[in-house]
């Protein structure tokens, strides 16, 4: 039997965009778009695990132990002082598009480690356990600014200090109403970092830091400065070959005073328009075009009978 406190939880993970243009690796925001994960310890051989999938990824993800979800629930409560993994009933109800650029691998490792929070008993919103927790993530990820939006919610700030991964997170303006335009092409994070080049000229560099900085002014206080502050020199005309659509729908929108960028490693675009604005006159039919209001709490654990 698991010695675990609890035997059943539930756990709801936000959607997230990433780089937000000028910020690369270092600017997130959380998105009203869930992934929801129900687990249950069951009898059964310790670390063993039956997965179902509904929605986003169904029939192409792995249906026991293997399951990204699974192996960062047994991984976390090995970090919580939990050695003996317990036998796994998972519920997985998807809603985040796979490999668009909406975050859906930083939000299973972000489910994975709230369950294993949750069936520890652990309050995962304590601060020395959310800073763990950001850690453990990002260590996963590679990277932290869609795990701590999808961790933290709302507009998030992160960056890497003596080898921690470190995230804040601060409430968005009011008026920042993201829309995004997803494609029905997949992305490989991986493939489209092997595009960036290893140096960038240092007019670039200081270009990004002042448009970088700028983005956190607009984003939490003036929203009427986005467009600057969403400009990008580090990253997307980079990754046009993987992308040409999407970067050319960026384009359009800018050049329709639209602030807009690449979401993450794409190939989904994302637009923040000031109000009476219809960015979705822009893009092609290929895109759906999804309102997603700011996610403003992050992940939800929710312990069930």
């Amino acid at each position: 039997m698991s010695s675990l406190p609890v035997s059943a939880v539930r756990v709801e993970v936000p959607a997230s965009t990433a780089n937000l243009g000028s910020g690369f690796d270092a600017l997130g925001m959380a998105l009203s778009l869930h992934d929801v994960v129900s687990a249950r310890v069951v009898d059964g051989p310790g670390g063993s695990a039956t997965v179902s999938v509904t929605g986003e990824g169904a029939g192409s993800v792995p249906g026991d132990e293997r399951h990204l979800v699974v192996r960062v629930v047994h991984d976390t409560l090995a970090e919580l002082g939990f050695s003996a993994p317990p036998a796994l009933e998972l519920r997985c109800e998807n809603s985040i598009p796979h490999s668009r650029g909406l975050g859906s691998s930083a939000a299973a490792i972000v489910a994975g480690i709230a369950v294993a929070h949750g069936l520890a008993g652990i309050d995962l919103r304590a601060t020395e356990n959310v800073e763990r927790a950001l850690h453990l993530a990002a260590v996963r990820e590679g990277h932290a600014d869609n795990v701590a939006a999808s961790l933290l919610g709302d507009f998030v700030l992160a960056w890497r200090e003596s080898e921690r991964f470190r995230a804040v997170s601060s409430p968005a303006h009011p008026d920042v109403s993201p829309i995004v335009f997803v494609p029905q092409a997949e992305s490989a994070t991986n493939v489209t970092r092997g595009l960036l080049p290893e140096r960038v000229p240092h007019a670039d560099a200081a270009f990004a830091a002042g448009r970088a900085a700028l983005a956190v002014h607009a984003i939490t206080r003036d929203p009427s400065l986005l467009l600057a502050a969403t400009d990008d020199r580090l990253h997307q005309d980079y990754r046009e070959p993987a992308w040409p659509e999407t970067v050319a729908l960026v384009r359009a929108l800018r050049a329709e005073g639209i602030a807009a960028a690449v979401s993450g490693a794409g190939p989904t675009a994302l637009a923040l328009p000031v109000k009476n604005v219809n960015a979705r006159e822009l893009a092609p039919g290929s895109f759906a075009a999804l309102d997603l209001p700011v996610d403003r709490v992050g992940v939800r654990t929710h312990v069930e009978d």
